[in-house]
């Protein structure tokens, strides 16, 4: 994890890494009922459709891209913010490199 006890601050530009493929991703923090995480992905990089048990946010950073939420492009730009209810079909694609932290909640 990327915050501890002692420090519960981090400089979230300190640990983006763009990877030359695929995707990076870090525990910034988890607990209980959440987790937070980075993800980098380099350009051109795609995430299949897929779903999660647990309602998710996502939280653009850096970069831009495409995902796709319920059958619905949502443009990824730095700012953007996305909620993701528990069980709801997304992918993703990476136009260039991108970050955003990724955030799970406990299950419904």
């Amino acid at each position: 994890m990327l915050i501890t006890s002692p420090t519960p601050t981090i400089q979230l530009n300190d640990h983006i890494q763009f990877p030359d493929s695929g995707v990076l991703s870090k525990v910034i923090w988890k607990d209980a009922t959440c987790q937070y995480s980075l993800f980098c992905l380099a350009a051109g990089t795609e995430i299949s459709e897929h779903t999660s048990t647990r309602n998710a946010t996502v939280h653009m950073i850096a970069g831009n891209g495409t995902l796709t939420l319920e059958s619905q492009p949502i443009a990824l730009e730095p700012g953007v913010f996305i909620f993701m209810a528990a069980n709801a079909p997304h992918a993703l694609e990476a136009t260039t490199s991108l970050a955003f932290i990724l955030t799970l909640s406990s299950e419904n």
